[in-house]
């Protein structure tokens, strides 16, 4: 079979994104990107630039920044959403793919769009052609395209092509497809359009997972002619997530006898690095035994497998895992590193940072060398992510003291400073008892900050080795009204970092609510 190139479309930073609780700043939006451009993805849908400022300046800024991948921004068939989707990838030039979509399915066009097949036509290819005017590269998607009458699916395929569409991607947006079926879709999608044939454009597959089997669809669909696959790192995004990545790379790869012919341009030794940068980001950690990159991916504990394995690896593994990432820690750092070797080491682990930010770094790596004997990489890391994470800080710790025991009332002192008036620095102490320590800290945090957040999940991971290893907390805290934030804190001590992420969280909701009111009082 000769070779038929599957490009890989990420949209991580966008569908991904949409899961509650995983926003990103920019700059997480940033390093994330950067990673995937490491990770040689071939397009990277960087966001849906008209819902926001915020979305606007991070597809921008990436369409700037990022070189390499394609960069693709989302934008229904509107001129307001085409022009601001047009705007923001700018930067990018010939590699800006404006991404338009328009539901197709007649519960779609019944009951949320209240509109004929005829109109939806005639929107889809406006839609198409405006964006045209600004890329070359356009892609359409007939949202929910798996429940969408075939005989109007192909209809649709054929117009917005001819109005210039180079990529049409048929979405199962809700779940809804099973493998044959869909492949069966495909396929006479494939028959159906002369373009698809000739390559003149193609087929991609955006699938969800809302019965497990979006990799499975997925999959199915590029034997049946899809040459691109929407998917995102650790397989996250809306309810139960998006197709995953490294599943679909890792299964094209490993059983390259059964998709014969099939490649990717994916670099696979660089998949756990961006899993794991992508769970501390958005604050979606993942499960242990997540195929490709959880903890047990790869850990054989039966006397059996570990005989097996120690014979030949083959007997229990269909993969190196050096092949995705797993490998060693490097060598660890010691308080007794200078600057220059943190900074070096945070360039080898693949970060940019300017030397302001490297100054603020070194004061934390320090406090944890006085703390611990080493300093690894995954220490440094949740340090550089807990920095990124940062907001503009209303509120800072300055001090936590805690008295608990199993015949004591828990109770926390906390000191917090804000910036005053005239750039002086104000501090308010006060303190409260709580369940435990943590609950506390952050009641006595809530007293102070008069914020009242409800904490709706929390989780502690142990960053790296050894009993004084760092722990990473990461909490998502409702502010009321649904407003659901994710904050993230790191220390040896998990007291002080459960205090550092709420705090975290605290100061995302009043930079956000602020934000809120100056775009209200806007005329």
């Amino acid at each position: 079979m000769k070779n038929q190139r599957i490009l890989i479309f990420d949209t991580t930073l966008r569908d991904g994104e949409q899961c509650p609780g995983a926003s990103m700043n920019l700059r997480q939006k940033l390093e994330v990107a950067r990673q995937l451009a490491r990770l040689k993805v071939d397009v990277i849908e960087a966001g849906f630039p008209v819902i926001s400022e915020g979305d606007f300046a991070a597809v921008n800024a990436i369409a700037k920044e990022i070189k390499g991948p394609m960069i693709a921004g989302l934008a229904r068939c509107t001129p307001k959403d085409i022009d601001a989707a047009g705007a923001a990838l700018k930067p990018a030039g010939k590699r800006a793919r404006i991404h338009v979509f328009l539901a197709t399915s007649k519960i779609h066009r019944e009951f949320k769009l209240g509109k004929a097949q005829d109109e939806i036509l005639r929107l889809a290819v406006e839609g198409v052609t405006r964006a045209r005017g600004y890329v070359e590269n356009v892609e359409f998607s007939p949202e929910d395209a798996s429940r969408t009458e075939p005989e109007f699916l192909i209809e649709v395929c054929k117009a917005v092509v001819k109005a210039g569409a180079t990529t049409v991607n048929i979405p199962d947006t809700v779940g809804w497809a099973v493998p044959d079926q869909f492949a069966a879709l495909i396929a006479q999608l494939h028959a159906a359009v002369p373009e698809f044939q000739s390559g003149q454009a193609i087929i991609s597959v955006h699938c969800h997972n809302d019965l497990g089997l979006a990799v499975a669809n997925s999959l199915a669909a590029i034997r049946a002619g899809a040459r691109q696959v929407e998917c995102t790192i650790n397989g996250i995004g809306e309810r139960a997530g998006n197709a995953s990545l490294e599943e679909i790379v890792m299964a094209l790869k490993t059983r390259a006898d059964f998709f014969a012919g099939y490649t990717v341009g994916v670099n696979t030794r660089e998949i756990v690095k961006t899993s794991r940068l992508v769970a501390r980001m958005s604050g979606l950690m993942v499960q242990r035994n997540k195929a490709i990159v959880g903890e047990n991916a790869f850990a054989h504990s039966a006397g059996i497998h570990q005989d097996g394995i120690l014979k030949k690896r083959e007997t229990y593994e269909i993969m190196d895992p050096m092949e995705v990432g797993w490998g060693q820690t490097e060598l660890p750092l010691t308080k007794h590193s200078g600057r220059a070797a943190v900074s070096a080491r945070l360039k080898h682990l693949g970060f940019k940072m300017s030397d302001a930010d490297i100054n603020s770094l070194f004061q934390r790596f320090k406090e944890i060398g006085d703390r611990k004997k080493f300093v690894y990489d995954e220490d440094l890391i949740a340090l550089v992510e807990g920095h990124i994470a940062e907001v503009p800080e209303t509120w800072s710790l300055e001090y936590l003291h805690v008295t608990t025991g199993n015949a004591t009332m828990p109770t926390a002192t906390v000191r917090l400073r804000k910036p005053g008036a005239k750039g002086k620095v104000e501090q308010f102490q006060d303190a409260a008892i709580g369940d435990g320590p943590v609950d506390a800290a952050l009641k006595a945090i809530d007293r102070i900050t008069k914020t009242g957040g409800t904490l709706m999940d929390y989780n502690l991971r142990a960053v790296s080795q050894g009993k004084d290893a760092v722990g990473e907390v990461t909490v998502k805290v409702d502010f009321g009204d649904k407003k659901v934030i994710t904050g993230k804190g790191a220390s040896t001590d998990i007291i002080e970092a459960s205090a550092r992420a709420y705090l975290n969280a605290v100061n995302r909701f009043l930079c956000q609510d602020s934000h809120r009111q100056r775009e209200s009082s806007q005329p």
